[in-house]
């Protein structure tokens, strides 16, 4: 194989490495291609292509991100005939370098790859390990009993404005609590630009409350959907909770909000493992072939 030439990125290379490439393999895959781009100091990132002839065959960006300040992302993607040469590797050297120039002083590099595939394997070598795992869970109907929530003064479930004040407040501290292992500065603006308005996607939202709210009642678990109108597919759900909540009250908020979003219809949650009160929820339930893993998991590796 002849030397490889690198250099910056240039408009046109997606396209050329589009027909390379050929389509994206995962979400994740297809999220990290729209970050390639000229490389730019606001906000900060730079990406880096190589040439096989004057043919790009393989690219490489590392930026920074403010939601998540401590790490900065990287990604790197080599077509397959190039792939177990050094390319990827030599890639993600020149991106370490670039990063001791980062604005923010930040040099620890995070990134997205799918647990014993190639990409773990490369992350592995190159000194990344996880320190995070997430997977999509699809939760057939019927798969709880549902709640009682009939007592005088005890929980409430009741719809939510997805733009009030007390559903992003609970949505913000709930992400940046479930992200002390990559810590978060998530802000009720960003709750709101990210999760929770009509450009992220949400339709719609339900609350369960500790209490009637004109009881004092406060917000124990919430769950957003990003789907836009019922049908037999598995709606597209956010799932959260108070983290303040004893273990086991937190557990039960979520079993009985989720009770009822899986009433009649599946629902489909992305949960990390940091998210302890959700995973103690589903894990009878996959065990129970009620609820079942859709795709591969995804972990999050960083050195």
């Amino acid at each position: 194989m002849a030397e490889l030439n690198y250099r910056q990125w240039r408009d046109g290379d997606d396209l050329a490495l589009l027909e390379i490439w050929g389509d994206p393999e995962t979400t994740q895959v297809e999220h990290f291609r729209a970050i390639l781009r000229p490389s730019s100091d606001a906000p900060w990132s730079r990406c880096i292509v190589a040439e096989d002839q004057g043919v790009p065959v393989a690219a490489g960006v590392v930026y920074e991100t403010s939601l998540h300040p401590e790490r900065l992302w990287a990604y790197v993607e080599v077509a397959k005939d190039h792939r177990r040469s050094g390319v990827g590797s030599t890639l993600l050297g020149m991106l370490r370098g670039e990063a001791e120039h980062s604005p923010s002083g930040v040099t620890r590099l995070r990134a997205k790859v799918v647990p014993e595939s190639t990409g773990a394997g490369f992350a592995a070598a190159a000194g990344l390990s996880p320190i995070q795992t997430s997977r999509v869970v699809t939760v057939q109907p019927g798969a709880l009993p549902l709640p009682d929530l009939a007592a005088e003064g005890g929980p409430r479930l009741e719809e939510a404005a997805t733009g009030s004040v007390e559903l992003t407040t609970a949505v913000t501290d709930f992400y940046n609590s479930v992200h002390v292992w990559d810590r978060a500065d998530m802000t009720l603006g960003r709750a709101q630009q990210i999760l929770l308005n009509d450009a992220a996607g949400a339709s719609g939202a339900v609350v369960l409350r500790s209490a009637p709210k004109d009881q004092g009642g406060t917000i124990s678990a919430f769950a957003v959907s990003y789907t836009q109108q019922r049908t037999d597919a598995p709606a597209d759900v956010l799932l959260g909770y108070d983290t303040a909540l004893a273990p086991a009250e937190a557990e039960q908020a979520v079993r009985s909000l989720l009770a009822m979003l899986v009433h009649q219809y599946p629902v489909q949650v992305e949960v990390d493992d940091s998210m302890t009160a959700v995973v103690a929820v589903l894990e009878p339930l996959l065990a129970a072939g009620t609820a079942a893993r859709t795709g591969p998991a995804t972990a999050i590796v960083s050195d």
